[in-house]
């Protein structure tokens, strides 16, 4: 079974639980057990002291008869006496002949069917070959243990005459009743216990777990882009005063690297950035170069042909001139944050407005509803549209035989979704991370800072933007962002 693992403030709460609860059966258990040790020996004490009375008592009676002791004459010795012997002790006596055969009992002789006629042998042999010539039997019948004891009755001369058996009921009803009502004290106690140690327990785990519990919450609010608290706990234990320095140091550590870090990041975009701007301004500079070098060489004033020449070579420069214009723009965009000038607007109205700019007849549009109101800028809306638009239709190839891109509009929940899917080229897997990346770009011409501006604008309106691509199929860009 698979779960979610517990705490350490569980796992102690449940260890204490637990602790009492194993410490309340083992009790228990072992109160059971010394029960049924001590009752097997008040009642092995019992029938040895009654037996030893008993036997004071017979030893008296052939004393005192006028009979002559020997085994024929046990009945007519015990007549009358084995009655009253058995109404003194409140206990049965059976009085067998030394070869096994039942002489007197002391139940009436209607009941005498239930007794045994003749002892078994295995009493006979055992009780003559035992040192103290004894023979306890245990026996269970109808849910009840009998002890059945045999012992030899001899004369005053020592001499075997008759065996003595005593059949002893183990009655535990009184027994049982006491350990059930200490059983039951014992439970009641141990349940308030139990309660009790809940509580204690709760506020144990608590307090022990309070500490970490703070630096838990500390750990998961850690984040680079903000200055982060340090732990301040009064009094605890000394591991968790070490946790907490450690804490502590690692976060002044943090600080430092990330300090360390944004300012080489930023260092870093900065060069990347002025080398690329320095890249794109040398590609028209060079034509430009070249297109004033060549009319130096060539300029004749006695030419038919000046004015023609210097008009081609004006437009030559303005070209160059508008395409070093571009590149600034492009940089001057991408460089600023797209200011959040939220406006009500019916987002599908506006992205059909910015396809209208294009001419390729394989562009379809088409929307779940025909009015989507949600905030957001319409410039920039139309910016991330005509952006991703024309990422797509640089994506197919000029001979590709059907080219597609499907534009739709929908809902779900309280976000606005617009997805632009293209049956392009695709994007390989080693690309897929650096297609935001600004001067990142798999065309021949261009910056690279189209899709970089695009998520740009989407993440300052708490949107986001992720594709799915497959090489050779062509890929889907899916823009999302809250209608509020």
């Amino acid at each position: 079974m698979k779960t979610k693992k517990l705490s350490l403030r569980g796992r102690i709460f449940l260890s204490m639980i637990l602790l009492v609860l194993l410490a309340s059966v083992l009790i228990a258990a072992v109160t059971i057990y010394q029960y049924n040790e001590e009752a097997q020996d008040y009642h092995k004490e019992r029938l040895e002291r009654k037996e030893e009375n008993i036997r004071e008592s017979i030893k008296y009676t052939i004393k005192e008869t006028t009979y002559e002791v020997k085994t024929e004459n046990i009945p007519l010795i015990f007549k009358d006496e084995i009655f009253e012997i058995a109404n003194i002790h409140k206990l049965q006596i059976n009085l067998y002949s030394l070869e096994g055969d039942l002489l007197k009992s002391s139940i009436p002789a209607l009941q005498t069917d239930s007794l045994a006629i003749c002892l078994e042998s295995e009493v006979l042999n055992t009780l003559a070959n035992t040192a103290d010539h004894r023979y306890v039997r245990k026996k269970e019948e109808n849910g009840q243990v009998f002890q059945s004891s045999y012992t030899y009755i001899t004369d005053e001369k020592f001499k075997n005459i008759a065996i003595l058996n005593l059949p002893y009921l183990e009655n535990d009803d009184f027994l049982s009743k006491e350990l059930n009502e200490f059983l039951l004290r014992l439970g009641y106690a141990y349940l308030f216990m139990i309660l009790a140690a809940i509580v204690f327990a709760y506020f144990v785990s608590k307090y022990i777990t309070r500490s970490l519990k703070t630096i838990s919450d500390k750990m998961n609010e850690i984040r680079l882009e903000k200055r982060n608290k340090k732990i301040e706990i009064g009094s605890s234990s000394e591991e968790i005063e070490t946790l907490v320095k450690s804490y502590n140091s690692m976060i002044d550590e943090l600080e430092e690297s990330a300090v360390k870090l944004a300012t080489s990041e930023r260092e870093q975009a900065w060069r990347e950035m002025a080398k690329q701007v320095a890249h794109e301004i040398k590609n028209p500079l060079t034509p430009m170069r070249l297109s004033v070098q060549s009319f130096q060489r060539k300029f004749d004033p006695e030419d038919n042909n000046i004015h023609k020449k210097v008009e081609e070579y004006s437009n030559t420069l303005i070209q160059q001139i508008d395409m070093m214009s571009s590149i600034a723009s492009a940089f001057s965009n991408f460089a600023k944050m797209p200011a959040q000038q939220s406006e009500v607007l019916n987002v599908v109205q506006i992205v059909k407005m910015a396809l209208d700019i294009f001419n390729e007849h394989y562009i379809s549009f088409e929307t779940e509803e025909e009015e989507i109101i949600a905030k957001f800028d319409r410039t920039q809306l139309i910016r991330v549209v005509t952006n991703l638009v024309k990422n797509g239709i640089q994506a197919i190839p000029d001979d590709h035989p059907n080219p597609e891109i499907k534009v739709s509009v929908s809902t779900e929940n309280e976000n606005v979704l617009i997805a632009i899917e293209d049956n392009g080229h695709g994007i390989t897997e080693e690309n897929e991370d650096k297609v935001f990346e600004p001067k990142f770009t798999t065309k021949s011409s261009g910056m690279g800072l189209g899709l970089a501006m695009v998520k740009n604008i989407v993440e300052a309106y708490n949107g986001t933007i992720k594709f799915e691509s497959k090489v050779g199929e062509g890929t889907t860009f899916l823009v999302g962002f809250p209608k509020e």
